[in-house]
């Protein structure tokens, strides 16, 4: 027997025992380099030597090695498989999930200060017997300005305070006003209603200022409104937003929509009342203007002033929430840092 033939023997044997043993990918990767590597494999190297036979050897072992060849290559995939599907049934193990168990929390959404503070306003004045009432965000001067006692010349009007939509006469509205006359002209008295919305102003941006914020107004028609129903109004109203201990005061003002017109303070929250950089060292803060509907406004909407009087005030949403949740630029309500969102949602749950 020649030197090939004992190899082939050999190896026809411990080759297939060598595979099926392996417990490994790694096992199976080194088995194949052992067998049917180009360079150094021993059937390889058995196939090679295939050429040094007599033509009747060549003939019967030719078909065996290139058969024995197969043989390991089948049983390589088959063990190689096998061990994968090992792995990945251990792994499914390992991680399987125990349905008895409470599911991992999810994080919930919650509404932006902004609207969480609206939705507040909304709900006291609501409760104030006060119904919604909205108006569209591009308005006409006459409902922004004209309706509402605002002279021709007034700085307002100006393009620095105001952005007109060009070639075109129509502005973003500055206010929340234009709702009131709209609904003035088309509802007959008693009028109790709110404006919430959003209000754009020409101005530059700050700490304590934007081009683009929202206002929550108030309207009250009635035959024989006082400054003592405004105050009492306002005064629920914001004792409601900043507690029942929160100081308040009325200062006279002027504002050509109304007359006499006031504007509202409440005693610095964060300060107490002492003086700190939030208040100006006075103490206050200026929350909201107000006062009794002018006249000329009940008459530019058909309303005898005469016959009813009434109150309006209107107050800057961002503001409130500001003050409420302790936020020292008005910029960072905008920014979507969800740092900032989630403080102002934590302050507001220990807020009494």
């Amino acid at each position: 027997m020649s030197d090939w033939e004992r190899g082939w023997l050999e190896l026809s044997v411990s080759a297939l025992d060598a595979v099926s043993r392996v417990d490994t990918l790694e096992a199976v990767e080194a088995a194949r380099v052992e067998f049917l590597g180009r360079e150094r494999g021993r059937l390889t190297a058995l196939l090679r030597g295939l050429k040094d036979l007599p033509l009747e050897q060549k003939k019967v072992y030719g078909p065996q090695a290139n058969a024995l060849k197969d043989a390991i290559e089948k049983s390589l995939d088959a063990r190689r498989r096998a061990l994968e599907s090992s792995a990945l049934e251990a792994g499914l193990a390992s991680s399987a999930v125990d349905l008895t168990l409470p599911p991992p929390p999810w994080p919930r959404g919650r509404r932006h200060p902004i609207s969480e503070t609206m939705n507040e306003m909304t709900s006291i004045l609501a409760r104030l017997g006060f119904s919604l009432a909205e108006g569209p965000q591009v308005e006409t001067d006459r409902n922004n300005f004209e309706g509402l006692n605002v002279p021709a010349d007034h700085p307002a009007r100006d393009l620095q305070d105001t952005f007109y939509l060009k070639d075109l006469p129509l502005l973003l509205r500055t206010h929340t006003s234009p709702v009131q006359i709209r609904h003035m002209e088309a509802n007959k008295p008693p009028i109790r209603i709110m404006a919430p919305g959003r209000v754009f102003r020409h101005e530059a941006v700050d700490a304590s200022h934007s081009a683009v914020f929202h206002q929550v107004e108030g309207l009250y028609i009635d035959k024989n409104v006082s400054m003592a129903d405004l105050k009492g109004t306002l005064s629920v109203f914001i004792r409601g937003l900043f507690g029942p201990k929160a100081a308040i005061r009325f200062r006279p003002s002027f504002f050509p929509f109304v007359e006499p017109g006031a504007e509202v303070d409440v005693r610095c929250l964060l300060c107490a009342g002492q003086g700190c950089p939030a208040c100006k060292r006075s103490g206050w803060m200026e929350m909201l203007g107000a006062g009794l509907v002018h006249p000329n406004v009940l008459r530019f909407c058909g309303i005898d002033p005469a016959v009813w009087s009434g109150y309006a005030f209107g107050v800057g949403v961002e503001r409130i929430a500001l003050l409420r949740y302790g936020v020292p630029d008005i910029r960072m309500l905008y920014e979507n840092d969800l740092r900032v969102l989630a403080a102002c949602h934590e302050g507001a749950r220990r807020r009494p």
